[in-house]
């Protein structure tokens, strides 16, 4: 298995390259060569993330050397569950992705990301620096994930104002091999001064640099496999193929779930669901692909105006027909994600403000489409994550979940830095 390129179909590496580099040497992103293609037959009596995970990826990891260590990777990375259960307040699944270490989906992708790289860099002689862009839960779950891991260091760069209180602690919290910087601009800001750090050839021949952001495939291969397990657990209790409302931003878990129907997983419907950053709500409904700066939200960690993924989803679907055809989008304001977690905890469902826009979302369906799939909502974090919102809004106190709770007890550590790319390649050479 080859990974190409999304900007040059030439330009191809190995799996443990692609997951080295992050992003590929001319800016563009990694995606298979070529889809691989699996049977649900080929699952049978697969009923765990983790044996789901090894059947799935083992093309994808065809002809690597990480293809050795494919079950120790998963069995390092997959060792929380991910339960799908009965949403109260509707016929809908929920999936929670949150029991991990930081109460967020990105544990997942952040810990097998972790553990590929830990034996693909086995022999190297320089430490590897992880450059993170992060709108709240990418960062801690990356640092999480690699916090003293010998050979790695761990850049986050997240917006100053742009992630909830307790977010940030969780972000800034870290010492030894990881470095905070608060950037006094918006997630797009971090995100387009990682890409510059990645692709800079004066930085890259001083320092050896990878990205950990869903960019990466290693992330998304991780994601991908909890979506196939899920899809395939409801394929086996509601005998007709699952649905899933994503609650989107720079779009990595949708691409997951694309890719992993892409691979002949029984996913029927996908629905996007965006908050007020409208860049690829208007996209569906217009065909005209228009970045823009992002606007805050209480979905924070959603809060993307120019998605990074949206170039492996215009890869796989080029034209505009394409992708209305085979994805659905909606956008949910702010108003409408706090109706949401009144209704939901009403009903015994508490929801953090990114699952309450896929809720949302859900309930805006025809009740036609409702009845075409069974539908899972996908549940990225931990409400305890945004104590400020949630809790004004059900009118009671939140326990964290006891990771979690650990680390919000540690002294606070961050810089703060100019939305410059001299400032960050500045601090970068001088660590």
């Amino acid at each position: 298995m080859k990974y190409r390129s999304t900007r040059n179909g030439r330009l191809q590496v190995s799996l443990s390259q692609a997951i080295q580099d992050g992003l590929a040497i001319d800016g563009g992103l990694y995606v298979p060569a070529a889809m691989p293609r699996l049977e649900p037959a080929s699952f049978a009596g697969l009923d765990s993330p983790g044996v789901t995970a090894v059947t799935l990826l083992r093309p994808f990891f065809a002809e690597d050397p990480l293809t050795e260590h494919l079950e120790e990777i998963v069995d390092e990375a997959f060792n929380f569950p991910a339960p799908l259960i009965a949403s109260p307040g509707s016929s809908a699944l929920v999936l929670e992705l949150f029991h991990g270490p930081t109460g967020a989906f990105k544990d997942f992708g952040a810990r097998f990301l972790a553990a590929c790289l830990a034996r693909v860099r086995r022999q190297a002689g320089r430490p590897l620096t992880i450059v993170v862009a992060t709108s709240g839960d990418t960062g801690g779950a990356i640092a999480a994930a690699f916090h003293r891991r010998a050979g790695f260091r761990v850049v986050l760069l997240y917006p100053i104002h742009g992630v909830s209180k307790w977010q940030e602690r969780q972000l800034c919290c870290w010492d030894d091999n990881v470095t905070t910087f608060a950037v006094h601009g918006d997630f797009d800001d971090c995100q387009r001064l990682a890409r510059l750090a990645l692709t800079d050839p004066g930085l890259r021949a001083s320092i050896e640099l990878s990205s950990a952001n869903s960019i990466n495939v290693g992330r998304l291969l991780a994601q991908m496999a909890i979506i196939a397990a899920a899809s395939l657990g409801v394929g086996s209790t509601a005998g007709h193929k699952a649905g899933f409302v994503i609650p989107s931003g720079n779009l990595g878990h949708a691409l997951a779930c694309v890719w992993a129907r892409e691979a002949g997983l029984p996913v029927g419907g996908i629905l996007l669901a965006h908050n007020a950053n409208r860049t690829v709500p208007d996209y569906f409904a217009d065909g005209r692909w228009r970045p823009r700066p992002s606007i805050a939200t209480i979905a924070t960690a959603m809060d993307v105006g120019n998605p990074g993924n949206m170039e492996r989803l215009m890869d796989l679907y080029p034209e505009h027909n394409l992708i209305v055809t085979h994805l659905a989008c909606d956008s949910v304001d702010d108003a409408s994600i706090r109706a949401r977690i009144g209704a939901e905890a009403s009903c015994g469902q508490l929801l953090c403000p990114h699952t309450a826009v896929a809720a949302e979302a859900w309930h805006r369906l025809p009740a036609p489409e409702r009845e075409r799939y069974r539908w899972v909502i996908v549940a990225t974090a931990h409400p305890a994550k945004f104590m400020e919102v949630v809790e004004p809004l059900i009118g009671r106190r939140l326990v964290p979940p006891p990771n979690f709770a650990q680390l919000l007890e540690r002294p606070l550590r961050r810089r703060e830095i100019a939305a410059d790319f001299d400032a960050l390649r500045g601090e970068l050479l001088a660590a």
